[in-house]
């Protein structure tokens, strides 16, 4: 996967880089820019319920708008992470070992309680 996102955030680097937008990437506003392109995703659920939201995917123009907003924010998050020097691959297993520590599945299976909560 490191190969694939690195390939990735390469592809993106050098789209940015022929339109010389380099210089309006600071790792803050990458960082607004992610949260802006997380909430288009969220906005694509607004008033509907779980049902309609899942229906989105089957649908040719939900999902493609589906598609393009998980694209937005992927692409975003490859930027900071590039600007930022982390390794997505490494960070997010060391996140998940770190959440294995905290939600042993013996005994969060099928609750939804925060780690710390009695």
């Amino acid at each position: 996967m490191a190969g694939d996102l690195t390939d990735l955030t390469r592809r993106v680097a050098a789209f940015r880089d022929a339109r010389d937008w380099a210089q309006f990437h600071s790792l803050r506003n990458l960082i607004v820019s992610l949260n802006l392109e997380a909430g288009e995703l969220l906005e694509l659920t607004q008033w509907k319920d779980d049902a309609q939201v899942a229906a989105l995917a089957e649908d040719l123009h939900g999902r493609e708008a589906l598609e393009d907003e998980c694209a937005d924010v992927l692409l975003y998050l490859l930027l900071i992470a590039d600007k930022a020097g982390i390794d997505l691959e490494t960070a997010a297993l060391a996140k998940l070992a770190k959440n294995d520590a905290k939600y042993p599945a013996e005994r969060f299976r099928g609750s939804s309680r925060k780690y710390n909560a009695p």
